[in-house]
């Protein structure tokens, strides 16, 4: 992934950093206003990284010690590791073989009564079945945190993801369609939470009173620069070029590649994908370590797209998990995935060219 970056991202960055107001400022200001209108929510607070956003969501939620919090089993670790932090317990549910996001139907089954919230990530840039999870949660009186990190411009029936759990988080992160090399923004129409972010945010102090500084909370450093949102919100200005552009890969992948030999993504009706990344799931015949070798040797950085959290070590070793049994697809997706190139910067040639050598690497392999 190569973050898109023009002479004009450049020069909004130089404009602040020439005039010397560099913490959170104006920029901050317009970039939340920009999130607002994108996700359709009241509220868009800027923060200083994706995880930043995830950890206030849990804090100012009261969520903590003796609760439980449902997350899918495949994901960036980030998303389960908020939760250990806050002193909550995780807990897992496999995905959906064709998504990769999880699989809404395991949900109730995993609800107890210390069930305080549900993470669902909107996986790789697509929507999951958001408005099911929705639904389970009011059923169970339950909190949605939506895990839009991938995802900013996807929707699930025309509404924006952000908008439909009572908080929402999106990364800046370098992999991200817009970056500010690190960053994070959390959205929500719930104007006292966002009152409670923008304190935690700053050290806790009340943003609301801005005649005098009162600390009503013990808060983090968590703000953005100005200058971190000028650069973001630069490439705002053709964020949908940037989006038509990464489906327009995306389909000549999908069209180039072998599934013979490998399972594509899936973007079910009613939802758009704005690929963070194109994500397949190997035959398991196929020696990926080689592959990922093979077509490095040919000028191809492929990697793995994401983790089986539990199936890293420590969650492994603290709950002992049978990840085959209990999450069969999180920990297939996790040791035969393979996330492929696909940025703004790539042409139809490029991806044509990396889908043959991938075709052809598999075959010599096979």
């Amino acid at each position: 992934m190569i973050p898109y970056i023009t002479p004009d991202d450049i020069a909004a960055v130089t404009e602040v950093l020439q005039s010397g107001m560099l913490i959170q400022g104006k920029h901050v200001g317009l970039l939340e206003n920009k999130i607002r209108q994108i996700a359709n929510v009241k509220e868009a607070v800027a923060v200083s990284n994706g995880t930043a956003t995830l950890h206030l969501a849990l804090i100012s939620l009261g969520i903590g010690k003796g609760d439980e919090v449902i997350v899918p089993a495949f994901s960036y670790v980030a998303t389960a590791n908020v939760v250990e932090l806050v002193g909550a317990t995780p807990v897992f549910v496999d995905i959906d073989s064709d998504t990769f996001n999880i699989d809404v139907s395991k949900i109730k089954a995993v609800i107890t009564e210390k069930t305080k919230a549900i993470i669902p990530v909107h996986e790789f840039g697509l929507a999951c079945n958001i408005s099911e999870v929705i639904s389970i949660a009011l059923t169970n009186k339950i909190h949605v945190i939506e895990d839009a990190a991938c995802a900013l411009g996807a929707k699930e029936n025309e509404q924006p993801v952000g908008s439909f759990g009572i908080v929402a988080s999106f990364s800046l992160h370098p992999r991200k369609s817009v970056t500010s090399g690190e960053g994070g923004i959390i959205t929500t129409n719930n104007q006292e939470l966002a009152a409670k972010f923008r304190a935690l945010r700053n050290h806790g102090i009340d943003s609301e009173n801005t005649d005098s500084m009162e600390f009503i909370l013990a808060g983090y450093n968590y703000r953005l620069t100005d200058f971190q949102a000028a650069f973001v919100n630069s490439q705002l200005e053709r964020f949908d070029q940037i989006l038509t552009q990464k489906q327009m890969l995306a389909d000549v992948y999908l069209n180039e590649l072998d599934a013979s030999v490998m399972k594509l993504p899936v973007v079910p009706d009613g939802k758009n994908h704005t690929w963070q990344t194109f994500h397949v799931v190997l035959e398991e015949k196929i020696n990926r370590a080689q592959l990922i070798a093979a077509l490095k040797e040919r000028g191809i950085g492929s990697n793995y797209g994401a983790q089986c959290i539990p199936a890293t070590k420590y969650y492994q070793e603290k709950y002992g998990f049978n990840n085959k049994a209990s999450f069969p697809y999180a920990y297939r997706a996790y040791t035969s995935g393979l996330a492929l190139p696909l940025y703004y910067g790539l042409t139809k040639e490029d991806v044509k060219y990396i889908a043959t050598e991938i075709n052809k690497s598999i075959k010599n392999d096979l």
